[in-house]
């Protein structure tokens, strides 16, 4: 049994919305976790965040940038096509639970998973703040959908093309200085986390911060996602894909992420090269 495509839309220059209906995953789907898909028999496995469900239809939503082989395969498909499988909801959910004051911050594509974590916030009774950046406002989206999730809305862009020019801290800093803030999360790019982490040590804020950007396998069998936790190696897909940011070693982290980067830049070329002699 394949899982039917029921809607699909760009929603940002190469970054695409689709619904699929898997109403299995959706039955036990909670904010923060993720699913593995496969486009075809044979396809690798690819992890994604869980961005949106509608639990009385079935019906998930995934975000995803066309970047790789399978993801540039699956942003071919067209509504009525099917994935071949998905697994999930795999991860630990992030926790929910009353702490008053809640600061979420987005940083590029982490909107989507951002969205459904705002909303279980919110929906136990805390004030929600969302904070969403990106490089300019084409890389915004879903700006409706998080002013229903949240208590207010901040935008940031380091362009000043869309809301207030400048990065996600500035903003948070700000929010610091006026009321107390008793959580806060974030989930985007690694320097963005690094940098909300640093912003909140030292002023005694919980801080947790998402590590589903490195996941690979999403089983804990390849090590890829590894990463070191107050001394601790653990691994983001069955550990987390949440740990505390004040314990994550972010260098470590970010290092490694560079050395698949120039890995999978060196595979493209040499792809390349090869079809240039074909």
């Amino acid at each position: 049994m394949g899982y039917k495509i029921l809607s699909k839309k760009e929603i940002c220059p190469n970054q695409y919305e689709i619904t699929v209906d898997a109403p299995y995953v959706v039955r036990n789907a909670k904010a923060g976790q993720f699913i593995i898909f496969r486009v075809e028999e044979n396809g690798e496995r690819v992890p994604l965040t869980i961005a949106d469900v509608d639990k009385s239809t079935g019906a998930l939503t995934l975000v995803f940038m066309a970047v790789g082989y399978s993801t540039k395969k699956l942003a071919s498909l067209n509504v009525g096509d099917e994935l071949i499988d998905i697994a999930g909801p795999l991860g630990r959910p992030t926790e929910i639970k009353k702490y008053g004051t809640v600061v979420c911050l987005a940083g590029g594509y982490g909107a989507a998973p951002c969205y459904l974590i705002a909303k279980a916030f919110k929906e136990a009774g805390n004030k929600v703040y969302m904070i969403m950046g990106a490089r300019n406002k084409d890389l915004i989206f879903w700006q409706d959908k998080m002013r229903d999730a949240c208590t207010e809305l901040f935008i940031t862009t380091d362009d000043g093309s869309l809301g207030e020019k400048g990065f996600v801290t500035t903003v948070l800093e700000r929010i610091i200085e006026k009321e107390a803030v008793n959580y806060a999360i974030a989930v985007g790019p690694m320097p963005m986390m690094r940098a909300v982490a640093e912003l909140t040590r030292d002023k005694g804020i919980y801080t947790e911060a998402s590590m589903n950007p490195i996941m690979v396998d999403g089983t804990g069998m390849c090590g890829a996602c590894r990463v070191t936790v107050g001394g601790k190696t653990k691994f983001a897909c069955v550990d987390g894909p949440d740990f505390n940011a004040h314990e994550i070693d972010f260098d470590e982290v970010i290092n490694r992420t560079k050395i698949y980067k120039d890995e999978e830049k060196k595979r493209s070329e040499n792809c390349n090269l090869l079809s240039m002699v074909k």
